[in-house]
């Protein structure tokens, strides 16, 4: 890829300030030093107004807009929600209904999530998983859960949840590169379907 890459991280929190906006930024800036690329993180909180606007992409303003084409257009992927009635905000699924169906397919998504305690963990496996599924993406093997336990005065505290950021970059860090490399040459002429 002749570009860094573009690692962009989605916090779907309704409050600021934000433990989930927190892990989100910690978690895409993590990914762009490793890979050497540059990251920007879109917090959904203030898109609220905008996002409730209308039913369709068309009657959207330019500001949310913008942050649609950014998660599109993203190599890499961080997205994250506080856990709400045992799944993610209601915020958080707005904005992705807007996102381009076909937009997302075989994208890079690490998934985090924040929550009280760590009986909501599993928000991450069960609910975002699946979302992203929908979309065809490749979500990540190892998804980052933080409770509220992992963070002092909205900033992350505890070691062992920045270890399990340390070892999420790590271990899928072959799979994103595998997955840039692809991207740099054309598919061979076999593999491709049309071509029986």
């Amino acid at each position: 890829m002749s570009h860094p890459l573009n690692v962009v991280g989605v916090s779907g929190s309704p409050t600021h300030p934000s433990r989930t906006t927190v892990l989100v930024d910690e978690v895409a800036r993590s990914y762009a030093d490793a890979v050497g690329g540059v990251s920007r993180t879109i917090r959904l909180a203030p898109l609220l107004p905008e996002l409730g606007a209308g039913p369709f992409r068309s009657s959207l303003s330019p500001v949310v807009i913008e942050a649609l084409e950014a998660v599109e257009n993203a190599d890499i992927l961080v997205v994250g929600s506080p856990a709400y009635r045992a799944t993610y905000t209601g915020l958080f699924k707005l904005f992705f209904d807007h996102v381009g169906q076909y937009a997302l397919v075989d994208k890079p998504i690490v998934l985090t999530a924040t929550g009280g305690s760590d009986r909501h963990a599993l928000l991450v496996e069960h609910q975002m998983r699946p979302l992203f599924g929908f979309f065809q993406s490749l979500t990540l093997p190892l998804g980052i859960y933080a409770a509220e336990s992992d963070f002092a005065d909205y900033e992350i505290s505890s070691q062992d949840l920045r270890d399990r950021i340390d070892t999420a970059v790590s271990r899928t860090l072959p799979l994103i590169r595998s997955d840039s490399d692809a991207s740099r040459f054309p598919e061979p002429e076999f593999a491709r379907p049309d071509a029986f």
